[in-house]
């Protein structure tokens, strides 16, 4: 039998939600949360122990963290390194991501995680030895991604052979599989050719992974510049009169800051619902500095500070849904002259 590892954030081991997000680092003995899913399903191995962290812990303390569960291991045996699943929860799954990596590299232990496709954890660490599965977004279908870390596991305890990524579910990594087929390449060649030519489907042998290319904008001169303001921490005025989302936002608002050296508390909130948001509740200043902006901009040390500021929520939020909310950002800074921006998350 086999010993299998399991990682989870502090909400999935069953700690708290997002304001136990930096808790510490603690391994307990046995599965926990969805481990006890993993258990049924898992054949030829079992999770001996699960390792809990928060997520902000994990991401502003990465080193220590990672030292603290190198001590937990130490001693201990595991032949498989199982994380999350992390749907399309970004902090998650880019600790996911880096748990797996470090488990691979300290330890030479292959690592299975899952994430939703708009995971920034995918685009992160695909490349690496380890799989990450195809997720699903949310954990309503906890079962469905859980069922199939479990199926994909067993194929590695079971020392199977691990076919390509579109085959197996999980996102590829830059490795090319040689198969041997039926067909000959040109054979294959004029199918594809007589199923475009029909309106038929077919895809591709041959895929290239398409990135956008960002042309980094010429530099600018700060003691001259105009300078706008961009959150996707989800600050609004208090009482959210515009309703913009806490998740899976597709709109942006711009809001009027003229005449305002500061911003007060209790006059705005942050309705992030993937955030603590109590800090930035009591002072919108820890989200949106704009005394800092204001008083740099008496000193001359910037030109001058945007009349409004524009607040979307980042949390959720679509790849597509993202790029078009930034593209109205950039058009309306356009509009309004504003050479540079200030961008900040939760």
């Amino acid at each position: 039998m086999k010993k299998a590892l399991l990682y989870v954030n502090q909400f999935f081991g069953g700690v708290g939600g997002e304001h136990h997000t930096d808790f510490e680092p603690i391994i307990k003995k046995g599965p926990i949360g969805p481990g006890l899913a993993l258990k049924g399903a898992l054949k030829g191995a079992e999770i001996t122990h699960t390792v809990i962290c928060g997520d902000n812990f994990m991401a502003s303390n990465q080193e220590e963290a990672l030292k603290r569960i190198e001590g937990f291991l130490s001693g201990k045996e595991f032949n498989l390194f199982l994380a999350g699943p992390a749907f399309r929860a970004g902090r998650y799954g880019v600790n996911c991501g880096e748990m797996c990596k470090f488990m691979y590299e300290k330890y030479g232990v292959m690592g299975v995680t899952s994430m939703h496709e708009e995971n920034p954890g995918v685009e992160m660490y695909r490349e690496n030895p380890f799989y990450i599965l195809k997720g699903s977004e949310g954990a309503a279908k906890m079962r469905q991604d859980i069922a199939a870390m479990a199926a994909f596991a067993n194929k590695l305890i079971a020392g199977e052979e691990i076919l390509w990524a579109s085959a197996e579910g999980y996102f590829p990594r830059g490795i090319r599989k040689e198969v041997f087929v039926d067909k000959t390449s040109a054979d294959r060649s004029v199918d594809m050719l007589l199923a475009k030519l029909n309106g038929q489907p077919f895809e591709t042998e041959f895929k290239i992974e398409v990135c956008d290319i960002v042309k980094p904008a010429k530099a600018v001169d700060i003691k001259k510049a105009k300078i706008g303001f961009i959150s996707t921490g989800g600050l609004v005025p208090k009482g959210n009169p515009d309703h913009l989302p806490s998740g899976t936002s597709t709109i942006f608002i711009r809001y009027d800051i003229s005449g305002m050296d500061s911003l007060k508390p209790g006059s705005y909130e942050c309705i992030h619902g993937g955030s603590m948001p109590d800090k930035i509740n009591a002072n919108p200043e820890v989200l949106f500095p704009l005394a800092t902006l204001k008083q740099l901009e008496k000193e001359g040390q910037i030109g001058e500070v945007d009349s409004y500021f524009y607040s979307t929520t980042g949390n959720l939020t679509s790849m597509k849904n993202a790029t078009r909310i930034g593209a109205g950002i950039a058009e309306s800074f356009k509009d309004n002259n504003i050479d540079a921006a200030i961008l900040t998350s939760t």
